[in-house]
């Protein structure tokens, strides 16, 4: 019998991280490849988001196996591809970003090791990353001859304009603590500490009403760069309705009451 085709990813749940509830762990598993996303990875990351966004998983954890966390886009994707499939593919990736801030669940990218490209940009579209002292990040594309310009959309939003440029156009990797500084990820630990540190950072987060902070995150990401004015009006309407909501009520009455509170479902 032919071997088995060993899975692209892995899916693990785990109902020890959150306070309450299960927590979804997504392991990009193509160590060989340096977990290159290619694109039945992306695919196969796709429905895996899509399945967990839909049960009742209070959040994803982005994990990778081996030494490195992603090599980005893998070239033999992009070798001899015409502009109908070099556009394919890159829709692809824009869906598989697109919909890790699109999921009610709370995502932590727990970064091992180094984040190139497109493994840079899953990073930075992660909502939180926790990296180890060992992670480095790199957007190599302006030391070659094709520029990280889908890369740069999660990079720039996540470390600003000038720190997202230097990235770009030296093609330089930064280390990890330097990542934190800049806002790229939230913490850096020593590395035999990453996978406590990451689910203690998911316990913190999924604390509270997981309706309460799916909306919170969806608010978050559509009001980010809005006009100021229309910010505020927009997450105020948000907020307003909040406050009428089964879970914005019983947060305001266990307070009042001094009494641990009881959610609803998402």
């Amino acid at each position: 019998m032919p071997a088995s085709t060993p899975p692209l990813i892995r899916i693990d749940h785990d109902d020890t991280i959150a306070y309450e509830g299960t927590v979804a762990v997504l392991t990009l598993a193509n160590p060989d490849r340096r977990n290159t996303l290619a694109g039945p990875v992306m695919k196969a990351v796709i429905d895996a988001l899509e399945t967990i966004a839909a049960s009742d998983a209070l959040g994803v954890i982005v994990a990778a196996d081996g030494p490195a966390f992603s090599a980005g886009h893998d070239f033999t994707d992009m070798a001899g591809a015409d502009l109908a499939d070099a556009q394919e593919l890159f829709a692809i990736c824009e869906r598989m970003m697109t919909l890790i801030q699109e999921v009610p669940q709370v995502v932590v990218a727990q970064v091992q090791g180094i984040a190139t490209a497109a493994g840079c940009q899953l990073v930075a579209s992660c909502d939180l990353a926790v990296a180890s002292d060992q992670a480095r990040f790199q957007t190599p594309g302006g030391k070659g001859g094709l520029f990280c310009h889908t890369p740069l959309v999660a990079v720039a939003r996540a470390i600003g304009r000038k720190k997202a440029l230097e990235m770009a156009l030296t093609g330089d990797p930064i280390d990890a603590q330097t990542a934190c500084e800049w806002g790229l990820v939230n913490r850096v630990v020593p590395h035999d500490e990453l996978e406590d540190a990451t689910r203690q950072m998911m316990r913190r987060a999924t604390r509270g009403s997981a309706y309460s902070k799916a909306q919170g995150k969806r608010t978050f990401y559509a009001q980010v760069d809005m006009d100021q004015g229309d910010a505020y009006g927009y997450a105020g309407a948000v907020m307003a309705a909040g406050v009428t909501s089964a879970d914005g009520q019983e947060g305001i009455a266990s307070f009042m009451e001094k009494r641990r509170p009881t959610w609803s479902n998402r």
